[in-house]
Formats: structure tokens, sequence, C-alpha cells
């Protein structure tokens, strides 16, 4: 780890897993009143999201599956999953393990180019592989966030 980029993906992925490492499956399946979503489905966004911005926008291989993407992308909700929805153990490892692979595959790729420049949900033009994982952060502190929110509620 000697780029500070992946020093921050690192701290903000271990301080998200630290605020729910002792939440049980049904508190995290929960969704308080007032809220759109519960801190499973939170989570496996960050997860989703983070996949596409490191792998799929730089042109490495994806490792979710097609489930991810119908339970966790932008859009969904927690109701459209059901039973299905992975559990918060086996998304807790699977984010405990995704900033490693993201700087094994990245960390000599910072600078390069995207094949064609991707515009955010949140108006934020992205062309390089540094731009991907900065907006990252932002993407998986704004969860966090809500996964604080949601919480405090419970």
């Amino acid at each position: 780890m000697n780029n500070y980029l992946f020093k921050q993906l690192r701290f903000v992925r271990d301080q998200t897993i630290k605020h729910v490492k002792e939440l049980s499956e049904e508190k995290a399946r929960t969704v308080p009143s007032g809220f759109n979503n519960n801190i499973l489905w939170n989570l496996g966004h960050i997860l989703f999201v983070h996949e596409r911005f490191a792998f799929a926008l730089t042109n490495e291989n994806m490792e979710l599956s097609k489930l991810f993407a119908e339970r966790f992308a932008p859009g969904t909700k927690p109701e459209n999953g059901g039973t299905q929805v992975p559990g918060m153990e086996e998304i807790v490892l699977l984010l405990s393990k995704q900033i490693e692979r993201i700087e094994q595959t990245l960390e000599l790729r910072l600078e390069d180019e995207l094949e064609k420049p991707f515009v955010t949900s949140s108006g934020l033009e992205v062309t390089t592989v540094k731009e991907c994982l900065s907006f990252c952060l932002y993407h998986e502190g704004m969860h966090f966030a809500a996964i604080k929110a949601i919480k405090q509620q419970l």
C-alpha cells in the first residue's frame, strides 16, 4: 500500500465494516420508518458500486454474480430482493477482500484513461482509474453516513 489513495480506501472500508460487524442479520435487514433502505442494502450497494467503478469501468473482470446487480445497483430497493439477497456474513466478507483486490489489480494503472469517460448519477465526469477510485471514497462515505443514521434508529 504505497499510494495514499489505497490507504484512504482501506481506512474508509475498515470503518464501514467496524460499524456493522456486530449487527444481527435481522437488524441489518430492517428498514426504519422514514428510510428507503436498510443497512444490508447499503453494504451491498457499496460493494456493487466499487466493483463497477474499480473493475467494470477499467475493463477488468467483476467478481460479483448478476444477483448483486439485481439487488444492489442504483435504483434498487431492499424489498425487491426477498430471501435471495446475500446475507451480512457474505457481504462483509466480500467487502473485506475487495480493497486488496482493487489495489492488486489497479495500483500500476492509476493514471490510465478510461476507454470512455463516465458521468456519475451526481453529474461528476470520471476519466481515469484514479478518478474512479476517488469517487468510490465519496460514494462509500455517503452510504456510511446512511448506515450510521439507520443504525441509530434500530
